[in-house]
């Protein structure tokens, strides 16, 4: 009886909710918000959600699931190229000091594609372009990389995809396929080369970096991360090794594709947003294996954690995606211990 009531009351906490299963236990899922239009990375200031969307809005979202969409300011119009627009955003440590973050996004320069780095700043509702952190970072087609994260100790870091030129991933004097990492006083290193189109970043308690990669038709990888390393593409992929070069963690294989996008770590656990895969993959790096796949939502484009519960947005509005009537959504995912099943 314990069990049950303990049970219903979680229930009771999240609202509208679905239930799902995992090997560690039940975990609940709850709407947030809905009808984002193409959403692309989830930031949090702790009390509020901001949602970055490729059209070049942020949508700011309280606790109740009230949802306000904030106009952006850029310097340049956003390209219209596939796969462009506003995409990686991350608030500032400071932010609810400074009202500053931290956004990528694709625009067009002499007719190609290109992308840049720069701060924003929140004032009156609405976001305005502050400084350019790092520009004319050549793109193509496809293959825009785009997500930027904050490092443990505040530093930001920035996933660059090859833009559709793979040899640009071995050059070191091209951005293209790399893992950058920016100061503040807009200094730069590469931290990794020989990346496709990595568009995941999460720090583990140990401060190991782990990122997430898009394969070339399948071969996705997920990598741990070492200043100076090579991690192969175009000259190997997937399980392939050469001297020199760093074969993935983990990788989807010739038959599977996952198309994986944002990443976080919650309880030891890596949780990776997967596109194609339409699913959250659970990768425990202690056995080196994908112990669940929570699916049922369409494409998966990022995932945050809070340290409590896991969030999550779908992006099924992307013209790659089967839309419902309420995409896209932000979700907040709960786990159930085991508490439930021990009776206590």
């Amino acid at each position: 009886m314990k069990r049950l009531v303990f049970l219903l009351f979680i229930l009771g906490l999240v609202g509208c909710s679905s239930m799902g299963k995992e090997d560690n236990g039940l975990y609940v899922t709850s709407k947030i918000a809905t009808n984002l239009e193409s959403p692309w990375s989830i930031a949090s200031d702790g009390q509020t959600f901001f949602i970055s969307e490729r059209n070049g809005a942020i949508v700011r979202i309280e606790k109740d699931g009230r949802t306000t969409r904030e106009e952006v300011f850029l310097s340049k119009p956003l390209s219209s190229a596939a796969e462009a627009g506003l995409l990686g955003f991350v608030l500032r440590e400071d932010f609810n000091e400074s009202s500053l973050a931290y956004a990528y996004y694709t625009y067009d320069f002499d007719g190609q594609p290109v992308n840049r780095i720069v701060t924003l700043v929140r004032e009156g509702g609405e976001w305005h372009e502050k400084e350019i952190l790092l520009d004319h970072i050549e793109s193509g087609r496809v293959h825009h990389g785009g997500r930027l994260a904050l490092s443990p100790e505040g530093t930001l870091f920035a996933t660059i995809g090859d833009g559709a030129a793979p040899e640009n991933a071995q050059d070191p004097n091209s951005f293209n396929g790399k893992i950058l990492k920016l100061q503040v006083d807009g200094s730069f290193s590469i931290v990794s080369l020989g990346h496709r189109n990595p568009q995941g970043l999460a720090w583990n308690l140990e401060g190991e970096l782990y990122s997430s990669e898009h394969g070339q038709s399948a071969n996705d990888e997920i990598n741990m991360i070492e200043q100076g390393g090579n991690y192969g593409w175009p000259e190997i992929e997937g399980n392939e090794s050469k001297e020199g070069m760093r074969s993935p963690l983990l990788t989807s294989g010739v038959n599977e594709t996952w198309a994986p996008s944002g990443m976080t770590f919650h309880n030891g656990l890596l949780y990776i947003a997967a596109l194609r895969g339409e699913a959250i993959l659970v990768f425990d790096p202690e056995a080196m294996e994908i112990v669940q796949n929570i699916e049922g939502y369409g494409r998966i484009r990022d995932v945050y954690s809070d340290g409590e519960s896991l969030y999550f947005i779908s992006n099924n509005t992307d013209g790659r995606g089967t839309p419902s009537e309420f995409d896209d959504v932000l979700y907040r995912l709960t786990v159930i211990t085991k508490i439930i099943y021990e009776g206590k």
